[in-house]
Order: C-alpha cells, then sequence, then structure tokens
C-alpha cells in the first residue's frame, strides 16, 4: 500500500518546512506551495489524499480556493488551517466542504488526530463512490429512473445512515 499524498498550503514557510518533516516523519508523502497558485498548479500535476490549506494568504484566500475547487467538482478531503481563525470562518469552511478545521500553532497530536481522521474519510468517500459503478445503477431512460439515479448518488456518497423511500407512480 503506498502512503497518502498531502498538500499542505501555507505562505508561512516555517510552517509549511514544520508540517513537511512531521508528516513526512509519519510516512506520508508531502508536497507544499507556498499560495493558491502554486496550489492550483500541484493539482494539476497530481491529485491528493489531503490538502491541509490555510486561510490567510497574499493572492487567493483560502476559503476562495476551497470555493473554487469544490465548484470543480474536485473531492479530495481538505482541512482548513488558520492562526487567526473564527467560529464563523470554521463553520463557512465546513459548509464548503472542509473536513475540519485546525488552529496555527498546531498541536502535534491534533495534527496527526486530524490527518489521520480526514484520509479515513477519504478513504471511505471513495470506497463508497466505487460503488455506484454504471452496471449498478437502474436502467432506463425515463425521468423516474433519471431521478432515481441522481438521488441514488447524492446519498451513496454521505457516510450517515440513510432512510431512502422511493414513491412508485401510481397504477
Amino acid at each position: 500500500m503506498s502512503a497518502a499524498h498531502i498538500l499542505v498550503v501555507d505562505d508561512e514557510s516555517n510552517i509549511r518546512v514544520l508540517l513537511e518533516e512531521i508528516l513526512s516523519e509519519e510516512g506520508y508523502e508531502v508536497t507544499t506551495a507556498q499560495d493558491a497558485e502554486s496550489a492550483r498548479l500541484a493539482k494539476k500535476d497530481k491529485s491528493f489524499d489531503l490538502i491541509l490549506l490555510d486561510i490567510w494568504m497574499p493572492d487567493t484566500d483560502g476559503i476562495t480556493l476551497l470555493k473554487e475547487w469544490s465548484e470543480g467538482g474536485e473531492n479530495e478531503s481538505i482541512v482548513m488551517m488558520s492562526g487567526h481563525g473564527t467560529v464563523d470562518t470554521a463553520i463557512e469552511s465546513t459548509k464548503l466542504g472542509a473536513l475540519d478545521f485546525i488552529e496555527k500553532p498546531v498541536s502535534l497530536a491534533k495534527l496527526l488526530r486530524t490527518v489521520e481522521k480526514a484520509l479515513e474519510h477519504g478513504s471511505k468517500f471513495n470506497q463508497r463512490r466505487n460503488l455506484l459503478q454504471p452496471l449498478m445503477m437502474p436502467v432506463g431512460k425515463s425521468q423516474t429512473v433519471r431521478i432515481l439515479r441522481e438521488q441514488l448518488a447524492k446519498v451513496a456518497y454521505h457516510d450517515k445512515h440513510t432512510l431512502f423511500f422511493w414513491r412508485a407512480r401510481e397504477w
């Protein structure tokens, strides 16, 4: 099994270096980016299992970048980081798809626990996505079948138990 690949995006070089050292020592493959533009370029070259994304950066803030990636349908696990975070910022980032929010300075135990949890979530997400292979989806071209496929696709990506009701058309 190959090591998880993590992208660390932070404009502070000492934070990038520290996180790279810690995560590398834990056996992860780490790529760093100093700003949003270099993060975009890194994502074009490779897919990541996890992205640690700073909120306050000079060129484009992390929330904007998270929004951009979420709207683009990109599904990497993302954990936001900030030394100036607020509850509102944490809530906004999780609404946009971030898995967690950690404050800087980052405690080693919290960092490793959060990374492990996020990677586990990403692994479960990919397993669920693989369950929805085209051969397993309902077959048909009717509007009813299209709606059913859309609803199944939505609930398949959640890690919560789902009670699914389907109301058949009355004859």
